[in-house]
């Protein structure tokens, strides 16, 4: 756990989730899925049972090359941060990364702390050597954070997701570990 202070002077924790936030995480999901056009999720669409979404937090938390981040303010969640990987032996070494920060904490330079916390994470822990994500092609912001931190674009998949009546393209980008 640790602290850390985004723009306003908000002083914010960063903590590896556990099964005990499985409640607050679902919740926190299906919030900011209607914040956002750029999840694959909306509004109240995060369906998790609790107890099996408590089953995967604990299964995570054991896995060597994964990772559940949550970023608070006064114990309420503001941003999860994740770092998912295979336990198979030919994909192990990827890491599909994900974060998700609450609209009112967006621009702050959160995301930026929690990328940079996760790429250290995965370049210390002895197996991660690329790490994989995809966002929609509109997420400009985002985009050039990933290229700022090294990112590079693999792919483009066409009209793959449907947002406010139109489809949309998600880009694929990834980065290798030194």
């Amino acid at each position: 756990m640790r602290n850390v202070t985004i723009k306003n002077n908000l002083e914010v924790t960063i903590r590896e989730a556990g099964h005990e936030d499985a409640q607050n995480m679902i919740n926190f999901y299906n919030v900011v899925g209607g914040e956002s056009d750029f999840l694959s999720f909306g509004a109240g669409e995060f369906k998790r049972d609790i107890q099996d979404y408590k089953e995967y937090i604990t299964a995570t938390s054991s896995e060597p090359n994964s990772i559940m981040l949550l970023a608070a303010i006064h114990s309420e969640i503001i941003a999860i941060a994740t770092i998912n990987s295979s336990q198979k032996e030919r994909t192990k070494h990827v890491g599909t990364l994900g974060i998700v920060i609450s609209q009112k904490y967006t621009g702050m330079g959160l995301g930026k702390i929690l990328m940079n916390e996760l790429l250290e994470w995965a370049r210390q822990n002895g197996i991660t050597k690329k790490i994989s994500l995809v966002t929609n092609e509109n997420n400009k912001v985002a985009i050039e954070l990933y290229k700022k931190l090294g990112f590079e674009v693999e792919g483009l998949l066409k009209q793959d997701n449907f947002v406010n009546g139109a489809y949309c393209n998600t880009i694929m980008m990834g980065l290798l570990l030194p």
